[in-house]
């Protein structure tokens, strides 16, 4: 199956797919510390993927099975407010639900940030809005 086949990437075209592969070679300090924590199955035993292309956006982290993207946010996140409300209602038309968290509480209590990507990850399992299997639509 061609990479732009899977369902996971939503639609994504060639240039969003190359922006991301860019992306993943220049990641920020902060995404470099959460990577180091979803990297290799770590929660859930499910995998992660980083920069990961879905329809025209590229998230920072995103797990399939679960349906579930992780934003890191700097200071430009608060003066964008309405573009990333905006973002996460098109990533809800997947069912895909969007946690974000600062580059201050990754950086200072990067626990309780997994505690929380964890929990949200469980509650998805047992109970996923899409009906079933992340593999499917």
């Amino acid at each position: 199956m061609g990479e732009l086949d899977k369902t996971m990437y939503y639609g994504a075209k060639p240039d969003t797919l190359e922006a991301a592969r860019i992306l993943r070679k220049s990641m920020t300090r902060t995404e470099k510390l959460l990577w180091d924590k979803l990297k290799g199955k770590q929660i859930c035993r499910l995998r992660f993927r980083r920069q990961h292309p879905i329809d025209f956006f590229i998230a920072d982290f995103y797990c399939h099975e679960v349906r579930l993207v992780i934003e890191t946010d700097g200071k430009i996140h608060d003066l964008q407010k309405e573009y990333d409300d905006g973002r996460e209602a098109e990533m809800e038309k997947y069912y895909i639900k969007t946690l974000r968290f600062t580059n201050h509480e990754v950086e200072n209590n990067i626990e309780k940030v997994v505690s929380e990507i964890e929990k949200q990850v469980i509650e998805r399992l047992k109970a996923p809005p899409w009906g079933g299997l992340g593999g499917k639509n």
